[in-house]
């Protein structure tokens, strides 16, 4: 890992290729909010393939709009969602027909970060 950024909504571990977002418990996910994420990934991944890993380990809600800002992300090679929970996963596979990128579901992080180093193995920015 590269390094750890503490938001009042969120947890992200950068790492060289992803980063794995964690959202506080709760939270509503707005676009002000989405910004800073998008932010992030300017500044970590410029011209660079990465892949998005939120890590659903606590309840929150998103709006769905932010996906079409998301979507234009040119260097998002993927987005994947790590949730144990069926009701996760259940609004993961709504969330997923708002994003115009790859987007996969795994229950554990490990399995999200192979599939992330495979996706950009094939990618090219």
């Amino acid at each position: 890992m590269l390094k750890t950024l503490n938001y009042s909504f969120c947890t992200v571990d950068v790492y060289s290729n992803f980063v794995i977002v964690c959202m506080n418990e709760g939270i509503h996910l707005t676009p002000d909010k989405n910004k800073i994420l998008v932010d992030v990934a300017n500044d970590y991944f410029k011209n660079k393939a990465f892949v998005y890993i939120t890590h659903r380990k606590y309840s929150y809600s998103v709006d769905p709009s932010i996906y079409l800002k998301t979507s234009k992300i040119k260097n998002l090679a993927g987005f994947a969602v790590v949730a144990e929970v069926l009701l996760s996963k259940g609004n993961a596979e709504i969330e997923k027909l708002f994003l115009n990128k790859p987007f996969e579901i795994f229950t554990s992080i490990e399995y999200a970060k192979n599939r992330a180093t495979k996706i950009l193995g094939n990618e090219k920015v």
